[in-house]
């Protein structure tokens, strides 16, 4: 897997939520080898015992499960100690999310057809923003108080803590309130992942405008994941073939910033490279 990385002419890989324990040890060796660097490592990574798909949210921040919090807070440390091990620069996270009825997939079946200005749209999104306002401080106080447990550990090892943007309505952080979120931690240490994939379905489904979302959180960006999106949200494409416009994203990006494509499986090899010669295009660098 690393190999195939690194012969597409990439330096840095990002180690997934998808990586199985019994993956770990030929990792440590290509990177040990300096067959290749790690980049970031996303939680939880490598996946507990038992678990042998991607699941970046078995264990939910957001739960008042005590096993499941346990869980959280034991295979976050995991992840933290796999990321130093392997000189990765930053951990990437989930915060959970609201437990309510789910409405991403209505509105984006909506948004499909069109239907976003409708009075019709319009109502569920009300009812969908209203239903998680309603909900919202115990899930995030406990994703909060999560989060704090981690704070130390990290520091002590050099690895940077990334809150990811998310593409449903149910999860969090909400749009507006990771500035004023970020601001009770260490810039340090806990600073906002973009996913352009998810800002750029946000955007479709009208909750946010994708530029000025990232430029209001310039200031504690550490990484983001690159993908374009084909309208309204299907995620993890080529750049260059969707409704993501990489070149407005480009005043707002640090030049120490953690930049990882992250694209489908199905994506093929030309695909890759065209893609990320699109961005480099506009960028000047990936």
């Amino acid at each position: 897997m690393l190999r195939e990385i690194r012969s597409l002419g990439f330096e840095y890989a990002e180690l997934s939520h998808g990586i199985r324990i019994s993956l770990m040890p030929g990792i440590l060796e290509a990177v040990d080898a300096g067959e290749i660097k790690i980049s970031s490592v996303h939680n939880f990574c490598p996946l507990p015992m038992g678990v042998n798909h991607a699941a970046p949210n078995v264990f939910k921040f957001t739960t008042s499960d005590r096993w499941e919090r346990e869980n959280a807070l034991k295979h976050t440390l995991k992840t933290i100690e796999t990321a130093a091990r392997v000189g990765a620069g930053a951990v990437v996270l989930h915060m959970g999310r609201i437990t309510m009825r789910d409405y991403t997939d209505k509105l984006l079946e909506m948004a499909g057809r069109g239907e976003t200005g409708s009075a019709r749209y319009e109502k569920l999104m009300s009812e969908a923003i209203e239903k998680r306002e309603s909900r919202k401080d115990k899930y995030t106080e406990r994703a909060d108080e999560l989060l704090k447990q981690f704070i130390a550990t990290a520091a002590r090892a050099g690895i940077r803590l990334g809150i990811e943007n998310r593409d449903a309505v149910e999860e969090i952080p909400f749009e507006g309130e990771l500035p004023f979120w970020l601001k009770g931690f260490p810039a340090e240490t806990v600073g906002y992942w973009h996913d352009v994939g998810h800002a750029q379905i946000k955007e479709h489904l009208g909750l946010i405008m994708h530029q000025f979302h990232l430029e209001n959180l310039a200031d504690r960006l550490i990484g983001m994941h690159i993908h374009d999106v084909l309208p309204p949200g299907r995620d993890h494409q080529e750049p260059g073939t969707g409704s993501v416009d990489f070149a407005a994203l480009a005043p707002h990006l640090k030049t120490d910033l953690i930049k990882v494509f992250e694209f489908s499986p199905s994506l093929s090899a030309e695909g890759v490279q065209r893609g990320v010669q699109h961005v480099m295009n506009l960028w000047g660098t990936a």
